[in-house]
């Protein structure tokens, strides 16, 4: 019988795994979650992922939340991908579902090119090099969608980092401070703690994110203290809200 593993992997300790968990489970509700604490920088380190690749077998079918939580870049995940891929392993991504080892499969298959190999004819020649060369495309294709995948999750960071930078210079240059005060002591309301609570919460390495603290306190422009005081009530709010345990 195929097996189904679901892998999840944070980058510390304190980061919550949760959401990947409930990502994977609600798709595949009978998923085999392997859970992992990654911290080193090499792919040899991913002790749980390991283990699934040792056990892999034909027909099984490994999740991911992302194409970024199965390798550490897109050269090492290029060459995984079609290390399982040749192996008959079925890949899923939840957010790159055109990924899929099924999707790159459909797309082969849809050529309508059979190739019989016991027949040497010129015909059966000239296929068989057409076969190769549309496997080489959309292998070239492939690899090209995980990279993209990849560049674009650091796009995000990088304009969020930027929008948030922008934000802060129009504050400053309207008279506004990033504390929220207005020079000549006059006061004023605005959202700066909801946004640095969303950007902590979407970015921290502590809710599933890949920015440590000083990243964070650059990206929000907030101070230590401030991002430490948020950290606390995000946390609280998601197990108010059961999110996180």
């Amino acid at each position: 019988m195929c097996k189904i593993y679901g892998y999840c992997r944070i980058s510390t300790a304190k980061q919550s795994i949760d959401r990947q968990v409930r990502n994977i489970l609600a798709s595949f509700p009978n998923a085999d979650i392997r859970k992992e604490v990654y911290t080193g920088t090499k792919y040899q380190g991913r002790e749980e992922l390991k283990k699934i690749l040792d056990k892999v077998q034909t027909g099984d079918t490994i999740i991911f939340d992302s194409v970024s939580r199965m390798s550490r870049n897109a050269d090492e995940g290029i060459n995984l991908y079609f290390e399982l891929y040749n192996k008959g392993v079925n890949l899923v991504f939840l957010k790159e579902r055109h990924i899929d080892t099924d999707a790159y499969k459909k797309a082969l298959e849809s050529t309508g090119i059979k190739v019989n190999q016991a027949d040497d004819t010129a015909e059966s020649t000239l296929v068989n090099e057409i076969l190769e060369a549309i496997n080489k495309f959309m292998r070239v294709k492939a690899a090209d969608d995980i990279t993209k995948a990849f560049e674009q999750s650091e796009k995000e960071v990088a304009d969020l980092h930027e929008r948030t930078k922008e934000g802060i210079e129009t504050a400053r240059l309207s008279g506004k401070d990033v504390c929220g005060t207005v020079n000549k002591g006059k006061t004023y309301t605005v959202k700066k703690s909801e946004q640095a609570k969303e950007i902590i919460k979407k970015h921290s390495k502590s809710f599933g994110g890949t920015l440590g603290n000083a990243e964070l306190m650059k990206l929000a422009g907030i101070t230590e203290p401030t991002l430490l005081k948020y950290k606390k009530e995000i946390r609280q709010e998601m197990i108010n809200n059961g999110e996180m345990e």
